[in-house]
């Protein structure tokens, strides 16, 4: 299991119920694999200085600057949706930041407005990905990966995980099966009681959590 930080990246408009499902069970771990640590979580913004407000009017002060994000020193880069993706190209550094990271060889995962942006930037050219309806990426300048759209709740290709924005739950799952945090079929028990209430499911994770 990498231990290394994992990176979300945060900006004004984010959505906040995208992210949430993942990093809590980051952190927590409850139903980790033996030995159980937690997997640090950073926030990352363009200038690393003013706090950013997400959707919901929270306010996220930054850990660091995206210029001093290193792929290196990363587990994941985590990109949530948010309505600046589709006003301007004030986020277009986030996603050359995502290249950079997958020309690493560094997971990230995106889900909704995300996806729009990572799309522009061509990383989708060569990778199955998903978001919310193919017509969301279609208009996209620089996209030309539509024959490798997923009708999925999440899709992971190669460390690059897509989501749209109804599925945040099955987004977590694709994180943490990439971090390899929980067992398969804790992974799989966590899902099913959290994506679909599956109360046969609460025993299974009781038992990783004992």
């Amino acid at each position: 299991m990498n231990r290394r930080t994992v990176h979300v990246a945060v900006y004004d408009t984010l959505a906040d119920w995208e992210f949430g499902y993942a990093t809590a069970h980051i952190n927590d771990t409850t139903y980790h694999r033996a030995p159980k640590a937690p997997i640090p979580v950073a926030t990352v913004s363009a200038d690393g200085g003013k706090p950013v407000t997400t959707l919901g009017g929270v306010r996220i002060q930054p850990d660091l600057a995206l210029d001093d994000l290193r792929p290196e020193d990363s587990a994941m880069l985590i990109l949530t949706g948010a309505q600046l993706w589709l006003i301007g190209d004030d986020l277009a550094p986030f996603a050359r930041k995502a290249r950079e990271f997958l020309d690493a060889g560094v997971p990230v995962a995106a889900i909704c407005g995300a996806t729009a942006g990572l799309a522009r930037e061509g990383l989708f050219d060569d990778r199955d990905h998903t978001s919310a309806v193919p017509e969301y990426l279609a208009p996209q300048p620089g996209y030309k990966g539509a024959e490798r759209y997923r009708d999925a709740d999440a899709v992971n290709d190669r460390g690059l995980i897509t989501a749209g924005p109804t599925e945040p739950v099955a987004f977590a799952r694709e994180i943490l099966a990439e971090l390899d945090v929980m067992e398969p079929h804790i992974l799989d028990a966590w899902f099913r009681l959290y994506g679909h209430s599956d109360a046969a499911a609460f025993p299974v994770l009781m038992s990783a959590a004992a």
